[in-house]
C-alpha cells in the first residue's frame, strides 16, 4: 500500500435515518456519501446503528413492551454479505471515498451493534461489533469479541472505530491506542434521552469522551451523532412520561477533533442535518504524541499492562473424524458382531 497522504479532508454526519427502513436509509446514506465526495472528502463517518436507527424503546419501557418493535428491527437490519451493505460499498467505490457506517447487523437470529470500515475501492476492510452493548441495549443486542478491537491500514492512514460508551472503556481504548491509530470514528446516537435525569447520557458528557479519546490517543476523532426526528418520538412514545424520557427532537452534536483534543469545526444546530468538514494534516499527530503517547514513550508496561485476546469467539468448533477407530471410546475397534 502506498504511503498515506499527509493532508486529507474528513467529513462527519449529523442526520436522522429513515427510521426502521433499511432501503430508504441506504438511499439517504448513499446521497450523503455522494455529497461528501463532491465536497472533496476522503472519508465520511456515520453515527451508531444509523441504519436502520437506534432502538429507543429499550429505554422507554419493559422488554416485554418493547418486543413489539423487534420484528421490524430484525427485518430492517443488515447482513454482512447482504444487498444493502453492497450498495454502500458500491457508493464508496464509485465516489472513491472511505466510509465508516454504523448499522444494526443481523446474523441468524441475533442482532449486533456493528460498524463497517470501507475503503475507496469498496473493499470491506473490517466489520466489527460493539464489544459490550450498554445497559438496556443488552436486551436486544449480542456482544463482539477481542478481534473487534482492531485498527486497519488505509491509504489515508491507520483507521479505527468504536461505538458510543465504548469510549468510556479504558482498556478497550488503550487496545486501540496501542495500534497507532491515526483516524478514529466515534459513532454515537442522538443526545436527547433522560435530559435532566442522567447527565452521563447527555451531549456534553459524551462529547467530552470523544474529545478525551483524541487527546489520549493522539489521533483525529470524528464524533458522529444522529438527529432524533419528531416522527420517531410520535411513533415510539405512548405516554407523556415516555415523551419526557425521550425528549424533544434534535440531539445532534457532531464534531471533528484534532490529535491535541481541539475542536476543528463549528457545531451545527442540534436539530439541523448536514455534514461537517475538516482539512487536516496527519503530521499534527507527530507534535501531539511527542508530548503525550500513553501507549508509547509515556507508557510504563512494567507497572501496568493490558492483555488483549484477539481470537474471534466461536460458539461451535467443527471437525471431521477420518479414523473412527482412533476416536472410538475405547480407542480400539469395536466388535461389530455383538
Amino acid at each position: 500500500m502506498a504511503e498515506p497522504r499527509s493532508k486529507i479532508r474528513l467529513s462527519v454526519v449529523q442526520a436522522a435515518p429513515v427510521y426502521l427502513d433499511a432501503e430508504a436509509s441506504v438511499r439517504k446514506a448513499c446521497a450523503l456519501i455522494e455529497e461528501a465526495a463532491t465536497k472533496g472528502a476522503d472519508l465520511i463517518a456515520f453515527p451508531e446503528v444509523w441504519i436502520p436507527g437506534y432502538p429507543w424503546w429499550a429505554w422507554l419501557g419493559s422488554p416485554a413492551w418493547g418486543a413489539k418493535f423487534l420484528p421490524l428491527l430484525h427485518a430492517s437490519a443488515l447482513e454482512e454479505n447482504g444487498p444493502e451493505l453492497a450498495l454502500i460499498r458500491e457508493a464508496a467505490r464509485h465516489h472513491d471515498i472511505h466510509v465508516v457506517l454504523g448499522f444494526v447487523e443481523r446474523a441468524g437470529g441475533s442482532l449486533y451493534i456493528a460498524q463497517a470500515l470501507i475503503d475507496g475501492t469498496g473493499t470491506l476492510l473490517l466489520k466489527r461489533r460493539k464489544l459490550k452493548p450498554t445497559h438496556v441495549e443488552r436486551t436486544i443486542f449480542g456482544e463482539g469479541d477481542g478481534s473487534d478491537l482492531r485498527v486497519v491500514e488505509t491509504r489515508l492512514g491507520r483507521l479505527g472505530a468504536l461505538c458510543c460508551a465504548e469510549h468510556l472503556q479504558p482498556l478497550s481504548k488503550f487496545a486501540m491506542y496501542a495500534q497507532n491509530e491515526q483516524i478514529h470514528v466515534a459513532s454515537w446516537p442522538s443526545f436527547t434521552l433522560y435530559q435532566g435525569i442522567a447527565y452521563g447520557l447527555s451531549g456534553p458528557a459524551n462529547y467530552a469522551a470523544s474529545q478525551v479519546y483524541a487527546l489520549e490517543g493522539g489521533c483525529f476523532v470524528l464524533h458522529a451523532t444522529a438527529v432524533l426526528s419528531q416522527d420517531v418520538i410520535d411513533r415510539l412514545c405512548e405516554t407523556d412520561e415516555q415523551r419526557s424520557w425521550l425528549g424533544a427532537a434534535g440531539g445532534g452534536y457532531s464534531m471533528i477533533f484534532g490529535p491535541d483534543g481541539k475542536p476543528l469545526v463549528d457545531h451545527l444546530p442540534e436539530q439541523e442535518e448536514g455534514l461537517l468538514y475538516a482539512d487536516v494534516d496527519l503530521t499534527d499527530i507527530v507534535h501531539a504524541k511527542s508530548a503525550l503517547d500513553p501507549s508509547g514513550h509515556y507508557c510504563r508496561p512494567d507497572a501496568t499492562r493490558l492483555l488483549h485476546n484477539t481470537q474471534p469467539r466461536q460458539p461451535v468448533s467443527t471437525f471431521e473424524v477420518t479414523d473412527w477407530k482412533a476416536h472410538s471410546p475405547s480407542g480400539v475397534e469395536q466388535d461389530q458382531s455383538a
